[in-house]
């Protein structure tokens, strides 16, 4: 089924200008706010986002327009249900933009073998301290984050491309077709094959992919 996807990464330097600001009052974040959450969007939140995307139309104006909508999104973020969320982002130390390098290190290299001394090093921190923040930012250790992007991955490869399971176990690095079988079938809850079978039927769920990850909506 078509859909579109909207996409916006937001400059951190604007909205932490904007914090600055009396009239935006984020409060913080609580500390055991799970590392992912989704939300409904306000009708004033959407109403921007489709004005920023209306700007294809007329790229004359997307010079002057897009940085000003842009702005009015991360104000409208910021006054909603996930302003704190967004206020912590933006008010993170350097153990946390370090952390953020080791998690773009894993996403870019997931089918590499990872060894969490290198990626500490990497990362210019301690084995543990980095175990501590990568946990904070995405719920999971390094080894389980890069666990869930090779599985997602290969799901993506079998559903698309038409890979055997053996096949796109080895691609994303997998050594054990077994190990990766097992694996699969504990995260997405049936085997390779008979999982893609049922994406693949009529009045499936849609498999909706973002760069090397993916969800089931």
């Amino acid at each position: 089924m078509p859909y579109l996807c909207f996409v916006l990464k937001l400059e951190m330097p604007a909205v932490r200008e904007l914090l600055t600001r009396e009239e935006i009052q984020a409060p913080e974040a609580p500390s055991d706010e799970p590392a992912m959450a989704t939300g409904e969007t306000t009708p004033e939140l959407l109403d921007a986002c489709c004005r920023l995307v209306d700007l294809l139309n007329s790229p004359q104006d997307i010079p002057f327009l897009s940085g000003l909508i842009q702005r009015e999104i991360i104000y409208r973020i910021l006054r909603g249900p996930e302003g704190a969320r967004l206020r912590s982002i933006a008010t993170l130390g350097d153990h946390n933009h370090r952390t953020a390098k080791a998690i773009a290190w894993v996403k870019a290299n997931f089918a590499k073998p990872l060894r969490v001394e290198d990626l500490a090093n990497i990362a210019g921190m301690g084995v543990s301290t980095l175990h501590h923040h990568f946990r904070a930012l995405t719920a999971m250790s390094p080894l389980q984050y890069q666990k869930q992007l090779r599985l997602q991955a290969a799901r993506e490869r079998m559903l698309m491309d038409g890979l055997d399971a053996a096949s796109a176990a080895f691609e994303v690095g997998y050594e054990s077709a077994t190990q990766f079988n097992r694996e699969y079938s504990r995260l997405f809850g049936q085997p390779p094959m008979r999982d893609i079978r049922a994406l693949r039927s009529p009045g499936a769920p849609r498999l909706e992919s973002i760069g090397n990850q993916q969800s089931v909506s």
